[in-house]
């Protein structure tokens, strides 16, 4: 491998290197969040990280100040850049501008319409199919479909307005990059930069942030949110922001305005909260520290979401387990609150457990 000419393609070794600055995964405190447990045994435990922030002031973190990407979690700092230049869109086109969609006909429908057909060939999303959940998915791939589809032609609206170059949008040389890089710096200080940056999973530049900074960034969504039309164009259209059955189009729903909920690959869920007990912004992000899990994610997010006020529904129920939130997701003085957020409904009794007394069938006769 060493003398191959793809070699500088790959890693040196499979058991990856160590790189100075950039801890692994393998090297943070991750904490466990949730476990689902069988009869009182847990069987599975999910462990992450979560921060809470308010303003730029890291009020509580748990897990670790775990360093990451913010992927998709990042798209409404990410179209901060053009709010001005895309301020006469309509609120579902701005709304699709920061999604991170499943790919059905009103995704696609309002993705479509930020650009003239002559214009769809320079958007370079992957190749995707709709996200779905239940049935069989025939549909050829098609860039449309992608979740990011919104996102990159907003992009491309944005720069012919600007008057910047639409070909090299997705590179980290052109100017719509650096002018994203001013937002971040607008909450993280004008002197910080990214340890690195990758390709994102639609091919757009992702920085890596910690979690720390990924809830200051957060924070800083609902302290800003009246300066542009990103929160209205969010809770007014929470179905666009990601779809049937999504967390943070389920969340936008069920807090009245007051929630802004975004996921992220991989694992990231970030909460831009306007509270009275915190005046400066709240800004809560939770990390999985396996990746994307959906069902987790809810659990911990109605949690802390519970321990302020809000309500939001269960994911659906466990096959015979029943989930357990830990304390260490919120600060200690919101335990009070949180223990009163049941992690399971009235109509969801145990299933796990037989109803008599079994013990004496344990022993021989």
């Amino acid at each position: 491998m060493a003398d191959s000419p793809r070699s500088k393609l790959y890693p040196v070794s499979p058991f990856g290197e160590q790189q100075a600055g950039i801890p692994t995964g393998r090297d943070v405190e991750w904490q466990p969040l949730v476990d689902y447990r069988r009869n009182g045994v847990s069987e599975t435990t999910i462990h992450g990280a979560v921060s809470w922030s308010h303003g730029s002031e890291v009020i509580h973190s748990f897990g670790g100040d775990v360093l990451c990407y913010g992927r998709s979690m990042m798209k409404p700092l990410m179209l901060k850049v053009f709010t001005d230049a895309l301020a006469d869109l309509s609120s579902e086109q701005k709304a699709i501008s920061v999604a991170s969609h499943n790919g059905d006909a009103q995704h696609v429908s309002a993705a479509q319409s930020l650009l003239d057909e002559s214009e769809w060939g320079f958007m370079q999303t992957p190749l995707d199919v709709p996200l779905i959940q239940f049935g069989r998915q025939v549909r050829r791939p098609r860039r449309w479909f992608h979740c990011c589809s919104g996102e990159h032609a907003a992009i491309l609206q944005g720069c012919k307005r600007k008057g910047w170059e639409l070909s090299g949008y997705m590179l980290p040389g052109h100017p719509f990059f650096k002018d994203y890089l001013k937002q971040v710096r607008r909450y993280l200080g004008d002197d910080w930069s990214p340890l690195k940056i990758a390709r994102d999973g639609c091919g757009l530049p992702t920085l890596s942030n910690t979690v720390n900074e990924l809830a200051v960034l957060y924070a800083g969504l609902a302290a800003s949110r009246d300066e542009d039309w990103i929160w209205q164009s969010m809770i007014e259209n929470p179905d666009l922001i990601g779809g049937f059955n999504r967390l943070d189009s389920t969340t936008i729903k069920a807090c009245g305005g007051k929630v802004l909920c975004k996921e992220g690959a991989d694992g990231l869920v970030g909460l831009s909260i306007e509270h009275p007990d915190y005046p400066r912004g709240l800004g809560i992000v939770i990390k999985i520290a396996h990746g994307w899990n959906s069902q987790a994610s809810w659990y911990v997010t109605r949690g802390i979401l519970g321990s302020l006020g809000f309500e939001l529904r269960n994911p659906y129920s466990l096959h015979r387990q029943k989930a357990f939130l830990v304390p260490g997701i919120v600060p200690e003085s919101r335990l009070p609150q949180l223990e009163k957020v049941l992690t399971w409904n009235d109509w969801d009794p145990d299933k796990d457990r037989y109803e008599y007394d079994y013990t004496d069938y344990c022993h021989d006769d």
